[in-house]
């Protein structure tokens, strides 16, 4: 007998399931339904319709019901909302409209995904507020900026919405500013990293106010809406986007008996199904294992969500298949830099209490003599014994979703740092070097875990004691004024053979360059003449991109009002404050 299969929610995981299924299974009858108006919509090019890099609305609607209807004989059931499934009958209860109904099932596939989290603040139900989750969101949004009303925009949340909205609004002349209640953006990676991000927001124009909530909205004297901070000042706008994060939108489920995690995520096991016989789980709404870390995470990406809709679909056509975890690899366009993750940070690695060892380089992102080239700010973890990769961060220009996808394979293949520096990669000048940027990240770990290059850390400068060590700056002279770390003595590292009995042999001598390499010459140079050396890992320039500043002063006058500042003003706030481009 063919099997009755309902889909509940019809965009990345479900829609997924549904072609699989069809595909091992010609006579299942299949079922979606989805609350919304569209299925199988790109919600992640949302952000970009608004900016109108994609001109076409309708590129963004992958499937319609009627062509999902047609080419996989699937019946979908648009703004028809699950409210409850009962585990026992088998049964989903569905609201159209007015009308309630119950279906029956064999197999359930739960797809839900999530709902942008919008916390009970006063004055949130304001209309200039909004999220941006759907189509219907987008429509919304897109409206108000194409009337020309928007002119100031305040962005709730520093994450992957809130950085890409942040850009399109800007592209369509919006003031922007960000508020983050974190002291950096791009949660994924680790503050010196998001701090590169935070100096390129500022030179595009977006205000930055970080490590500070919303407490409340309120309506703005001049119209629209004034978001309240926690410290009491003001961010008038015209537009308020709520990009906070978000959460499994499992409501419907709290009372099926089905296992949910404290915040609402559906439990699973490897081949994607629930604690109730025959009901599967897929997407942003389950619980999943971090691939490194083997403790239990939810994770919203697209990609994942696909793969578990497969899974889910071969089991249950008699398929054994199973889900090997979550990564977490991602990746962010922001303006015209691009940052991506994989795998652990250093937060993340500190939370889990896994032991790690990191090392940061500065490559080019192709032959620094073909024109072009622009630096790929890269920071790995490693396992201090074996040298196993643990997870990677990239920011920087082009080659920087290359660059990872080469991580994230090496690190779900369970690579060493060795390994990356053994990896044959493809080379011409204008797309890598001879030796690529992945290679020379492993060979910089490498030479750290097998004690040829000891390091130390941006956050040991601070504690550098004078009267046993010795900060010593290998780079030019010239580099030397444009900016140093205080108390440093300079020797460029090409007089420094003449030079070593400048330095004094009773101290540990902290060596550092602009990136790295320089570094490394003079600590082989000092080493092998009777020094104690350690070679500061990555350089003056992640030394500068970890110095923090306080953009909510930046931004926010002493009567608590938002600064009128322009673009321009912005640049010359960052120059003066030391936020800017760090020289190449």
């Amino acid at each position: 007998m063919a099997k009755r299969i309902l889909v509940v929610g019809g965009v990345a995981g479900g829609a997924s399931f549904a072609a699989r299924m069809r595909r091992l299974d010609e006579q299942a009858e299949i079922i979606m339904f989805d609350k919304g108006d569209y299925i199988s919509f790109a919600n992640c090019g949302l952000p970009y319709y608004i900016g109108e890099t994609i001109k076409d609305r309708g590129e963004l609607i992958i499937q319609t019901p009627q062509s999902f209807k047609s080419r996989f004989n699937v019946d979908v059931r648009i703004r028809s909302e699950v409210v409850a499934v009962n585990t026992e009958a088998k049964t989903v209860t569905v609201r159209h409209d007015t009308r309630t109904y119950d279906e029956r099932y064999d197999y359930l596939v739960l797809a839900p995904g999530s709902r942008p989290i919008r916390p009970p603040l006063p004055g949130i139900d304001n209309p200039a507020i909004l999220s941006l989750r759907t189509v219907g969101d987008t429509d919304a949004i897109k409206q108000r900026v194409d009337s020309q009303r928007v002119k100031r925009a305040v962005v709730i949340g520093g994450g992957f919405i809130g950085l890409e909205m942040a850009e399109n609004l800007r592209q369509r002349g919006v003031e922007v500013t960000i508020v983050e209640l974190a002291a950096q953006v791009f949660a994924p990676a680790d503050p010196e990293m998001a701090n590169i991000l935070h100096q390129h927001l500022i030179l595009n124009g977006v205000k930055l106010v970080l490590g500070r909530g919303v407490s409340a909205f309120s309506e703005a004297p001049a119209g629209g809406v004034e978001a309240v901070l926690d410290n009491g000042a003001r961010l008038p706008a015209d537009l308020v986007i709520l990009a906070i994060g978000v959460t499994p939108d499992t409501e419907f489920l709290k009372k099926s008996g089905i296992g949910l995690n404290p915040r609402g995520a559906i439990t699973i096991d490897d081949r994607m199904r629930t604690t109730a016989p025959d009901v599967y789980a897929v997407g942003d709404a389950v619980e999943v294992v971090d691939f490194v870390s083997g403790t239990r995470v939810s994770v919203p990406l697209a990609g994942p969500a696909n793969r578990q809709g497969r899974i889910a679909a071969d089991n249950i056509a008699g398929i054994d298949s199973t889900y090997k975890n979550t990564q977490g690899t991602s990746v962010c366009k922001v303006f015209d830099l691009t940052a991506a993750t994989t795998g652990l940070s250093e937060k993340s690695a500190r939370r889990y209490g896994i032991e790690y060892v990191k090392s940061y380089t500065h490559s080019a992102s192709h032959a620094g003599y073909y024109p072009g080239a622009f630096p790929l700010s890269m920071k790995i973890l490693f396992a201090p014994k074996t040298g196993l990769l643990l997870g990677a961060q990239i920011v920087g220009k082009d080659g920087v979703d290359k660059r990872i996808d080469v991580l994230a394979t090496a690190l779900r293949h369970r690579c060493t740092v060795h390994d990356l520096s053994e990896l044959e990669l493809a080379y011409a000048p204008p797309y890598g070097s001879a030796k690529d940027a992945v290679n020379i990240a492993g060979s910089v770990a490498g030479n750290i875990l097998d004690d040829r290059m000891p390091v130390f850390y941006v956050e040991d400068v601070a504690s550098v004691r004078p009267d046993t060590q010795q900060l010593l700056d290998v780079r030019s002279r010239g580099e030397h004024t444009q900016g140093a770390i205080a108390n440093s003595l300079l020797i460029p590292v090409d007089e420094l053979r003449q030079r070593l009995s400048e330095l004094d042999k009773s101290k540990e001598i902290m060596v550092y360059c602009q990136i790295g390499l320089r570094g490394h010459l003079a600590t082989r140079i000092l080493a092998q003449n009777g020094f104690a050396v350690r070679n500061l890992s990555g350089g003056y320039k992640t030394w500068q991109s970890s110095q923090t500043v306080d953009y909510d002063a930046a931004y926010l006058t002493s009567a608590g009002r938002s600064s009128a500042t322009t673009p321009d003003t912005d640049i010359a706030a960052s120059e003066r404050t030391g936020v800017g481009a760090a020289p190449r």
